[in-house]
Formats: structure tokens, C-alpha cells, sequence
């Protein structure tokens, strides 16, 4: 290998490596937040809604250094797919840093409520599901490991039905008098946090997958879609 194509892998090499580090301080802050939220900690979600800057300035490294090497590299294959992977995964880490952030912001407008014990429990069971699909595809970008990215989306139909709990208890517990509207409207948008976290863990398996095969399951899908319209317009799309 010549030096120029050297330097190229170990500049590829960096960008993986802090899309890695990226996707970990989302993993971090997941159960991080939810504790901020249970126990209401107006000092610690200030202090993670200070570093929200700081993650979306690495997320702009890591799109402007990917941008760069694919201007001047011009790379084929694998390098590619890895750093067309880079543009749309630096973006999905950081909204879904915004996602953790949000959660702080919740923790400050329910601040000297009382929550229902029943929401408190779904809410903890939510973000341990979530926190487990972020580590399980975060681990399979750094092992490029396509059986444990195809795997996200089983995991991520258990959060959706957590979800649909967790509104559920909130109509319940505002019914039953043990929250007021005001925390029930903030609970909604809770649920709906996590269950964004975990559409965004599903995401980023897809990319995952494009890196390891070449192909994303959202391809293949329109490829079949394309297909079965074809086989339904018939030799009569040809005559009309």
C-alpha cells in the first residue's frame, strides 16, 4: 500500500473512530437522562443541556471530514459505502442526542410533580430498552457485524409496545386524578422521545447493513415494490 492510500485509511479509520466515540455519548446519556427525568435534577439536566454544543460540533467534524475525503480520495467499494454511511450517521447520533436533551428539558417541566409510580416503572423499562438498542447497534457499527444490526428491528418492536403502555397508563393515571394535564401532555412527549431513540437505533442499523452488504432492507424493498408494479401494469403499459 502507498503512502497516499495510507494516509486515506488512517483518515477513514478516524472518522469511524469518532463516529464510534459519537454514538457512545449518546449510549451514556441515555440512562443518564432518565434519572435526570425520574428524580427531576435541575442541575443535571442544565449540565447536559450545556454539552448538547459540543456534540453537535462532532457531529459537523465528522460530516465535514468525510465530505473532504471523498472530495480528494475519490474512493471505491467498501470506502465508499463507509463514508456515504459517515454523512447520514453523524446526523442521526446527533438528533438523537437532541432526543436526550429534550428528555432534560421535560425533567425541568415536571419539576415538584409527583409521577405516578405506574409511569415511573414503564418510563425506566423504556429507557433500558433503548439504551439496549443504542449499545447493540452502536457495537455492531465497530464490529461491522450485519447479524447484530438485522437484529435492531425485532428489538425495537418491543420498544414501540412499551410506547403504546406507557400512553396508555398516562390516560389512566390522568383518569384516576394521580397526574395533572399538564404532566400527562409531558409524559405523551416523553413516550414519544424514547420511541424516537429507537427509530433512530433501527436507522442507523440500515446503515450498518449498507456497509457489510452493499444494500440497505429500504432498497430492497422499493427493488420489489418496482417489480410487483411492473408485473401489475403488464404488457399493456407497453400498448397504452
Amino acid at each position: 500500500m502507498n503512502e497516499l492510500r495510507q494516509e486515506f485509511h488512517e483518515d477513514l479509520d478516524h472518522v469511524r473512530n469518532e463516529i464510534a466515540r459519537l454514538g457512545a455519548s449518546v449510549v451514556e446519556l441515555i440512562p443518564r437522562v432518565t434519572a435526570i427525568l425520574l428524580q427531576q435534577d435541575l442541575e443535571g439536566a442544565e449540565y447536559v443541556l450545556r454539552g448538547d454544543d459540543e456534540i453537535d460540533a462532532r457531529a459537523i467534524d465528522i460530516e465535514e471530514q468525510a465530505l473532504t475525503l471523498l472530495a480528494l480520495q475519490a474512493p471505491v467499494a467498501g470506502d465508499l459505502r463507509n463514508l456515504a454511511a459517515a454523512l447520514k450517521l453523524a446526523p442521526e447520533i446527533e438528533r438523537s442526542a437532541d432526543l436526550c436533551c429534550n428528555l432534560c428539558k421535560a425533567a425541568r417541566r415536571i419539576y415538584g410533580h409527583e409521577l405516578d409510580p405506574k409511569l415511573r416503572g414503564i418510563i425506566q423499562r423504556m429507557s433500558d430498552q433503548a439504551h439496549q438498542e443504542y449499545k447493540r447497534v452502536i457495537d455492531a457499527y465497530i464490529a461491522s457485524d450485519e447479524v447484530a444490526a438485522a437484529a435492531i428491528p425485532d428489538m425495537d418492536e418491543l420498544l414501540d409496545d412499551l410506547h403504546r403502555q406507557l400512553i396508555q397508563q398516562i390516560f389512566e393515571s390522568h383518569a384516576a386524578g394521580a397526574i395533572d394535564l399538564q404532566v400527562a401532555v409531558q409524559m405523551a412527549m416523553v413516550a414519544r422521545f424514547y420511541e424516537r431513540l429507537g427509530d433512530h437505533a433501527v436507522n442507523i442499523s440500515q446503515r450498518v447493513l449498507y456497509i457489510t452488504k452493499g444494500r440497505m432492507p429500504a432498497h430492497d424493498a422499493a427493488r420489489r415494490h418496482r417489480e410487483q408494479q411492473a408485473e401489475a401494469e403488464g404488457p399493456n403499459a407497453e400498448g397504452s
